[in-house]
This record gives structure tokens, C-alpha cells and sequence, in this order.
């Protein structure tokens, strides 16, 4: 996976709560087996109309909204286990999505694919929307290692809680399996002291 450590981008505004997994990516487009073609039907249902024209009111399809992190309402994720909303979300383009509670299996589904969900303060979800809206210009900056998201601009900031886990794989780039191979050195030592304390029991 990419390493994340900071980003300082421009956002997207979802200001829309309880947005659930089958609105994310709805059902009928799970068929698919690669992960990059996701992003093309993100919000399917919301970005475009019967006729598969671009709604022009819909947050992403407006040219003044742009960047790596999606800010949405509170209860994001909720629905469905499917990963695909995850996959969706990163093949799209977004690195980060902000809100004030995500679904648990949302979230754990996001930090297994690189995408960082940051949950916030109600208050700070809507000090975000309002200068977003009124400036898409202004630029967010999440900083992982030290938990914080923060409007420069503003100097305006609120730190954010993650696993420990999570957050050291999202900072090196590593997947589970990365993870544990980073580890193999110090775990052909661990065998190796078991097995010379074991050999040493029995010659006693």
C-alpha cells in the first residue's frame, strides 16, 4: 500500500448523513473482481440521473470541489459490510474521508485498503462544511503521525484517535502480510532463544 504520513489538499463536501454502502457503491456493480475500476461508479446513483447525464448539483461533479478528502456527514459507511465502498472511495481518488462517526466495519474496511477515516467533534464536521463551502479553495491538512486535522488557513485544528495498529501500517505502506514480514527478524530471534532455552532445559 502507499504510505500515508500527511496530506494538505483541498476537499469534497457530503453534507449528507447516513450515507450507507449501497450508495456508495451500489449493489449491482459488485461484480467486479479489480479494485481500480471502482472509483467510475462511486455514488453512482447520486452523481448521475436516469438518462446517466452528470447531476450538476451533486457535490462531486461540481468544478469548484476538488482534492483527496471527502468530508461527509455523520453515520458514513453504515449498511452493509461490502469493502468495495472502501475500495470505491481510494480508486476514486480520496485518501482521507472526514466525519463525526463512521460504521465500524466501514472503518476497518477503509484502514485495510490505505484510506484513512478521521473522525471528528459534530462541532468540527461543521466549522469544516462551512469554510469548504464558502471557500473550496481553503486546504485541510491531516497529519497521522501526530492525530491531527487542521485548517491552516484558520489555524484552526482537532486531533483524531486510531489504532495503533492501523496507524503504523498506514505510515509504511504495509498490508497485514507486510506487517509480519517486517517482523521476521525479530521473530527467528524469539524462535531462536525459545529453542537454546529449550535445548538447555534438557541437557539439565
Amino acid at each position: 500500500m502507499e504510505k500515508f504520513i500527511t496530506l494538505t489538499d483541498t476537499a469534497v463536501p457530503l453534507e449528507i448523513e447516513n450515507v450507507d454502502t449501497d450508495q456508495i457503491i451500489p449493489a449491482r456493480f459488485l461484480k467486479a473482481t479489480d479494485k481500480s475500476g471502482f472509483g467510475k461508479n462511486l455514488f453512482r446513483d447520486w452523481r448521475f440521473d436516469k438518462n446517466d447525464e452528470p447531476n450538476p448539483e451533486f457535490a462531486l461533479n461540481k468544478p469548484e470541489y476538488k482534492g483527496a478528502i471527502l468530508v461527509a456527514g455523520d453515520n458514513f459507511g453504515c449498511g452493509s459490510s461490502r469493502e468495495h465502498a472502501a475500495w470505491a472511495i481510494k480508486a476514486y481518488g480520496f485518501k482521507v474521508v472526514v466525519s463525526s462517526y463512521f460504521a465500524d466495519i466501514f472503518k476497518g474496511n477503509a484502514l485495510n485498503n490505505g484510506l484513512l477515516p478521521v473522525q471528528v467533534s459534530p462541532e468540527f464536521l461543521e466549522i469544516l462544511f462551512t469554510e469548504i463551502t464558502k471557500d473550496p479553495s481553503v486546504e485541510i491538512k491531516v497529519d497521522l503521525e501526530a492525530q491531527k486535522i487542521e485548517i491552516p488557513k484558520k489555524n484552526i485544528s482537532e486531533s483524531f484517535d486510531i489504532d495503533t495498529y492501523k496507524k503504523t501500517c498506514l505510515i509504511n505502506g504495509f498490508d497485514d502480510i507486510d506487517f509480519l514480514v517486517s517482523k521476521l527478524d525479530a521473530i527467528k530471534e524469539f524462535e531462536n532463544k525459545k529453542a537454546q532455552k529449550l535445548q538447555t532445559t534438557k541437557s539439565l
